[in-house]
C-alpha cells in the first residue's frame, strides 16, 4: 500500500509543471522578456551594472577575477555545453546519429540550414568588423523550437518531432566545431598541453572503468575546464569533450538486471517485517543492493544528463538569457534593423535556415534516396524548416564571441530577437494550417 502525503499533492502540479517539454522554452522566452524590459527600463543602468559586478577566486596573483557576466557565459554556459556533449553522444552511441540510413537526412538538413544562413550573413557584411558575426546565425534554439513543436501535440507527425530532434542535435554539434575553430583568442599551447593531458586523464578513467560522476567533476571542473579558459579555446568547449569522456555502458545489462531483481524481490518479501512499517535489517540490505543493482543497470551518461537537465533548463539557461538579451531598443527601431549586421541576422535566420533545411533535404530525397518519415509531407517540413529559425540561445553566445563593439553586438541581438520571435510565430501557424488542412478543416 503506498502512502500519499500532503506533501505529495502539493507536489504533484509543480512535478507536472516541471516535466513538461514546453516550460524550459517558456521560462526562457519570459527571461528574455524581462531583460528586454529591464534594460529599456529607467533602471537600465542598473541592468548593465549588475552584469560587471566582478566575482574572484582564488588569491593575489593567482585565480579568476571575472565579472557576473562572464561567469555566466564561460562558467554556467560549459554546463549546458556538457549536457549538449551529453545528449551527442548519447545520440551517437544509441540514438538517431548511430543510424547513418535514418541521420542522413537531417544531417544533411542541419548543414544546409547552417550554411545558407552563414552565406546570407556574409553577403550584407562581406569585410571590416562586422564580417566576424557570420557564424550568429547558424544554429537552432532546440528548446524552444522543440518546446513549440510540443504545444502542437498530436497535429504534427512524430516523424516531423524525431527529424527537427535530430537536426538541432546535429546543428549543436556544427555550432560547437564553429565555435573551436573559429572564434578562439590567441591561444596558450601549455595550457591547451595541460588540458589535452587532463582529458587523457579522464579517458583512462572511463577505459579502467571509473564510474563515480565526482571523479569526472573533478577533472572536468578543476582540470579542464580550467585550462581551456586560460588556453584561448572558448572553455565551453571543455564541457562538450568532458561529455565525451563520461561512460555510456551499463555494468550489468537487461537480462543480469531482471533476473537478480527477481532474486532480491522474492527475498525482500519473504523476510519478516516488524510492525508499523520499519524495514527489519535483511530488509535494508536487499533495498541496498537492489538500488545498486538499480545504479548498475543505468549508464553514468545518462544520470548524469538526467540530474543536471532541470538545472540547466530552469536555472542556466534562463540565467543565460537575463544576462544577454537585453537590447536598448533605439528611437527608430525598424531603422536598426536594416543595418547590414541585424539584417544579415535576421534574414540568415528567418529566410536562410528554412531555405536552407528545404533545399538540402529536396536534394537527399531526390537524389540521394533519402526519406521523408512516415506522415510527413513538404508543407510539415516547410513548418520545421521555419522552427528552425530559432536561433535564441547559441546565437546569443556566438555573438558574445564574435564583436567586441558593443554596438555591433546590439545590433545583432536585435536581429536574433526579432527574427526567432518572427520565425517561431510562423512556423506555428504554418503547422498548425497544415494540420488543420489534412483533417479537412
Amino acid at each position: 500500500m503506498s502512502h500519499r502525503t500532503p506533501i505529495d499533492r502539493l507536489r504533484q502540479p509543480f512535478d507536472a509543471l516541471l516535466g513538461a517539454q514546453t516550460t524550459g522554452g517558456a521560462l526562457l522566452f519570459f527571461a528574455a522578456v524581462a531583460a528586454m524590459i529591464w534594460a529599456n527600463s529607467p533602471w537600465a543602468e542598473s541592468y548593465h551594472h549588475l552584469w560587471e559586478q566582478r566575482i574572484v577566486f582564488g588569491g593575489d596573483g593567482w585565480g579568476l577575477d571575472l565579472s557576473l557576466h562572464h561567469w555566466i557565459n564561460d562558467g554556467l554556459m560549459a554546463m549546458f555545453f556538457f549536457v549538449v556533449g551529453l545528449e551527442l553522444k548519447r545520440e551517437m552511441v544509441a540514438g538517431a546519429l548511430s543510424r547513418p540510413r535514418d541521420a542522413m537526412l537531417p544531417i544533411a538538413a542541419a548543414i544546409g540550414g547552417m550554411a545558407v544562413p552563414a552565406a546570407i550573413y556574409l553577403w550584407h557584411n562581406p569585410a571590416g568588423a562586422a564580417h566576424a558575426g557570420w557564424g550568429i546565425p547558424m544554429a537552432t534554439d532546440i528548446a524552444f523550437a522543440l518546446g513549440l513543436m510540443a504545444l502542437l501535440g498530436k497535429r504534427v507527425p512524430v516523424a516531423l518531432k524525431i527529424f527537427l530532434t535530430t537536426l538541432a542535435v546535429a546543428d549543436d554539434l556544427g555550432a560547437v566545431v564553429v565555435i573551436a575553430l573559429f572564434y578562439t583568442s590567441n591561444i596558450s599551447l601549455v595550457s591547451l598541453a595541460l588540458g589535452a593531458g587532463v582529458l587523457a586523464i579522464m579517458l583512462l578513467g572511463n577505459r579502467l572503468g571509473v564510474r563515480s560522476p565526482w571523479f569526472y567533476a573533478f577533472f572536468g571542473i578543476g582540470g579542464l575546464w580550467t585550462c581551456f579558459l586560460m588556453s584561448g579555446v572558448h572553455a565551453t568547449i571543455a564541457g562538450v569533450l568532458a561529455a565525451f569522456t563520461i561512460p555510456a555502458i551499463p555494468k550489468v545489462d537487461e537480462e543480469v538486471f531482471v533476473r537478480r531483481m527477481r532474486l532480491f524481490l522474492i527475498g525482500f518479501e519473504g523476510k519478516d517485517t516488524p510492525d508499523k512499517g520499519i524495514r527489519s535489517s535483511e530488509q535494508m540490505h536487499d533495498l541496498e543492493r537492489m538500488s545498486r543493482l538499480t545504479e548498475y543497470a543505468s549508464t553514468p551518461l545518462q544520470q548524469l544528463e538526467h540530474a543536471l537537465h532541470p538545472l540547466v533548463t530552469f536555472l542556466v539557461l534562463p540565467l543565460f538569457a537575463l544576462a544577454n538579451a537585453g537590447v536598448e531598443l533605439p528611437d527608430d527601431a525598424l531603422g536598426a534593423l536594416i543595418e547590414p549586421v541585424a539584417l544579415g541576422v535576421a534574414l540568415g535566420l528567418l529566410l536562410g535556415k528554412p531555405i536552407g533545411v528545404l533545399l538540402t533535404s529536396f536534394i537527399m530525397v531526390r537524389f540521394a534516396g533519402a526519406r521523408l518519415g512516415e506522415g510527413v509531407n513538404w508543407s510539415h517540413m516547410i513548418g520545421a524548416g521555419l522552427l528552425a529559425g530559432i536561433g535564441f540561445t547559441m546565437s546569443l553566445f556566438v555573438n558574445e564571441l564574435a564583436f567586441d563593439d558593443q554596438l555591433l553586438r546590439q545590433e545583432a541581438k536585435l536581429g536574433v530577437l526579432s527574427a526567432s520571435l518572427l520565425a517561431g510565430i510562423l512556423g506555428y501557424i504554418w503547422l498548425m494550417r497544415t494540420a488543420r488542412r489534412r483533417h479537412g478543416r
